[in-house]
């Protein structure tokens, strides 16, 4: 006959965790993208197609005192008609864990393309946005924030 054990003794669980602590301690530093891992990501939605520039408004912080809330608003210049509206606006990190920040969709019922929210950033960075069009055309602005960690430069 087998029996199975289903509890877990008090010694066997911080065993586990202690096991668990190390693995984190001995796994390898997280690492960040950079402008080629974003150029990938970009490229998987939008293939060789050319971006223009203008219509986008992207407002972040030249400088955030403290990565872990910075603010950030896209605004992209359309009549939002049914012939004309944003469809999309992507929102990317050349220094984050992951490059892709944010994704917005947009129809014509929004009347405006704009959007509002706070991102985390690991560190200094180029923040790049891209604005897809409902006519297939599509806009890129790219602006640096430098990040500060106790009022020293990061």
């Amino acid at each position: 006959m087998v029996f199975m054990k289903t509890e877990t003794s008090r010694r066997e669980a911080l065993a586990l965790a202690g096991i668990a602590g190390l693995a984190a301690l001995l796994a390898p530093r997280m690492s960040f993208a950079d402008a080629a891992m974003v150029d990938a990501e970009i490229k998987k939605l939008y293939g060789d197609k050319k971006f223009d520039s203008g219509k986008i408004k992207l407002d972040v912080p030249e400088i955030a005192e403290n990565g872990l809330v910075v603010p950030i608003t896209v605004e992209v210049e359309s009549p939002m008609t049914d012939a004309d509206y944003v469809k999309a606006v992507h929102v990317f990190a050349d220094g984050n864990p992951m490059p892709g920040i944010v994704s917005y969709k947009f129809t014509p019922a929004c009347g405006k393309a704009s959007a509002s929210t706070r991102m985390r950033l690991a560190q200094t960075q180029n923040i790049i946005c891209i604005a897809e069009m409902s006519d297939g055309k599509l806009y890129s602005t790219k602006s640096s924030v430098k990040v500060t960690i106790g009022g020293c430069g990061g």
